[in-house]
């Protein structure tokens, strides 16, 4: 069958209100600024809201420590900062929060950080003895930074939303990742959930993909980013597979997951997460073997050369973070852009 996008695309709809927004008076209180994690979707983001990155300077000092100044005024502006706290996780969180800082004793009206790859977020939960919850540990270290509002892309779970003491927006890249599958010609397409876990996400998935199947894959876990992939529950013998998780970081789990739909027939399998955080040794496990006929990640982290391998589409969710910026600033519904 042929996939169509069952969510509205705010994306074409916007171009019109993109277009004003360059001569909109209102962009004058607007601004945005980029830390090191991510510069390159911080640019983009700026130019769909029709303004420019503001400069700063970021710099570290030789003993290591972290040196940020904005270099325009911003009192009384809305201002949002562009930080994914990807790898070097500490580093650019602790920037996050000295730009935060920064921000805050420079009189910003509000301050929004806008995070699309939220670092710590799978220790949301304890599950030993002794252990910490290091999502909501970061959270409290941005709220007592300053931070007013947060602005995160597909959190790994949903709770974390509630770690926040202050307003959190959070946005799907799934529009992004069905849109492009909609151009495609998948044939007979199941959904699939790498992990009981992931259930909700695949759901959620196949319902935008005109109520596609779902398939779970069974996995036990034996060690930190170590599985072993059991059964497939489901039919998906003949069918275009569509592994869905939040994000890929070794790659064990869904090459895994891989391995096992082939075996039970799948004709073509390919991989969608919004987070290619690419761990080695992820890139070799995805482009060896032949598993993976795709595999489909968004910009929310910035990829080395070295990560780029024949399998990989990379989609920017620039114009989805930028609409998001713009309904935050203009104090109108983030929420209605996915109904």
């Amino acid at each position: 069958m042929f996939l169509s996008c069952t969510v509205t695309s705010f994306l074409t709809a916007a171009r019109t209100e993109q277009e004003s927004k360059s001569i909109s008076h209102d962009t004058r209180r607007l601004r945005i600024f980029s830390g090191t994690s991510n510069p390159a979707l911080a640019r983009e983001i700026a130019a769909y809201l029709g303004v420019t990155d503001g400069p700063r300077v970021c710099k570290k000092f030789a003993d290591g420590e972290l040196y940020v100044q904005i270099q325009q005024s911003i009192r009384g502006c809305d201002v949002f900062l562009i930080q994914p706290t990807c790898a070097p996780v500490n580093d650019n969180l602790m920037e996050l929060m000295i730009m935060v800082d920064a921000c805050k004793r420079a009189s910003a009206r509000q301050i929004t950080a806008v995070i699309p790859y939220y670092g710590y977020a799978r220790a949301d939960r304890k599950t030993a003895g002794r252990e910490s919850i290091t999502a909501k540990l970061t959270a409290n270290l941005l709220v007592k930074s300053g931070v007013d509002r947060v602005l995160a892309m597909d959190l790994h779970s949903a709770q974390i939303q509630g770690y926040f003491d202050i307003p959190c927006d959070h946005i799907y890249g799934s529009p992004v990742l069905v849109d492009y599958l909609s151009t495609k010609d998948l044939g007979e397409v199941v959904v699939v959930s790498p992990d009981v876990g992931g259930v909700a996400r695949a759901r959620a998935f196949a319902k935008q993909m005109k109520d596609a199947p779902l398939a779970i894959i069974d996995k036990r876990r034996s060690a930190h980013n170590v599985s072993q992939s059991l059964t497939v529950i489901g039919d998906v013998a003949g069918k275009t597979a569509i592994l869905i998780d939040d994000m890929i970081d070794t790659g064990g789990t869904i090459t895994a997951g891989a391995e096992l739909l082939r075996k039970e027939g799948a004709e073509r399998v390919i991989a969608c997460a919004s987070h290619a955080v690419f761990s080695p040794p992820a890139c070799e496990r995805l482009s060896s073997k032949g598993l993976f006929e795709q595999v489909i990640v968004t910009n929310s982290i910035p990829l080395d050369s070295d990560q780029i391998f024949p399998q990989l589409k990379v989609l920017s969710v620039a114009n989805m973070l930028g609409e998001a910026i713009w309904r935050i600033h203009e104090e109108s519904s983030v929420s209605s852009m996915f109904r």
